[in-house]
């Protein structure tokens, strides 16, 4: 909640709804020189007057306690996405982090090469797709070959794992929710 200014939400909210400050003090029933200070961060509204604001701009209260987005930590750009080598496989991410409830990751599965000794299971749902190559993929005690546009859905604690068993690399794009690694 530190990345929160709720005075310069006030402020935006009130410009987009094309207010003066003069208008939305009156509204609210608060001193200009009032929503001045709370707009500049120098005075903290009350509840009650945080409730009266939103409802003068149209908006439910809790807007004003929702953390800004850093709208450039969402962008991943291609070389500077987060690799991870474990055995044989790599790994890089394609989401910025494991924060939230979706992550998408490019797994590179080299010929002779398999996820895990044992079939695995975990929390979450998978959606996997081969972007190149081919794999067998193993859910339950089924296998599966999988082909180049191929895909796969991978439900919460479905027992399962990859193996390339062929000559070229595999590659396979995955989103897991939750993002669990």
């Amino acid at each position: 909640m530190e990345n929160i200014d709720i005075g310069k939400k006030i402020a935006k909210y009130r410009q987009a709804k094309r207010l003066s400050s003069k208008e939305l003090a009156n509204l609210a029933e608060i001193t200009p020189s009032m929503l001045s200070q709370i707009e500049r961060g120098l005075a903290n509204p009350s509840i009650q007057t945080l409730k009266v604001l939103a409802k003068n701009l149209d908006i439910p209260t809790f807007m004003f306690f929702l953390e800004e987005t850093n709208t450039s930590d969402l962008v991943v750009r291609a070389d500077q996405r987060k690799k991870m080598i474990v055995d044989n496989l790599s790994y890089e991410l394609l989401s910025p982090d494991f924060k939230g409830n979706l992550a998408t990751v490019i797994m590179n599965v080299p010929p002779n090469t398999t996820s895990s000794e044992k079939l695995l299971a975990h929390e979450g749902e998978e959606i996997a797709l081969i972007l190149e190559g081919k794999i067998k993929i193993y859910l339950n005690e089924e296998e599966y070959i999988l082909d180049k546009g191929d895909s796969v859905k991978i439900p919460t604690n479905l027992r399962h794992k990859w193996e390339n068993t062929f000559n070229q690399n595999a590659v396979v794009l995955f989103s897991v929710t939750p993002p669990i690694f």
